[in-house]
């Protein structure tokens, strides 16, 4: 068993597609139409996807929203230069609410998606 989806709530999937593709470098894996909305999907090239789930359920605005409010991360994304990922979003235009930050075992950083959440990025330290 494994895991090949992970999904994420957005409050617009056009412009969740457009910064989770042209900001984060993520490509579109899958596009389909459901009803009014898509089943549309980004993906780092593994064999993982995340879905791009709207929002539109109102339990789900409601757990976005609780997330957001608390400061909790919706999802957390890995880098092997946490600080060259920083830097090169913030050229971007992405907004952090927390820079690199030890936590223990990992770096972390945390920003904002644009499409209601916040995603963290870990770097595992290295073993001396």
């Amino acid at each position: 068993m494994q895991i090949c989806l992970a999904s994420i709530f957005v409050d617009d999937q056009e412009r969740a597609l457009r910064f989770y593709t042209d900001t984060l470098g993520f490509h579109k894996a899958a596009d389909v139409r459901v009803g009014d909305y898509r089943w549309l999907t980004v993906s780092s090239g593994g064999d993982t996807e995340l879905l791009l789930e709207p929002n539109a359920f109102p339990p789900a605005r409601e757990y976005q929203k609780a997330l957001y409010s608390a400061g909790i991360p919706a999802t957390v994304l890995f880098s092997d230069d946490l600080e060259a990922e920083v830097a090169q979003l913030k050229e971007r235009g992405v907004v952090f609410r927390q820079d690199k930050t030890d936590i223990g075992p990992v770096f972390v950083a945390t920003f904002e998606d644009g499409c209601g959440n916040l995603v963290r990025i870990a770097q595992p330290k290295r073993q001396a």
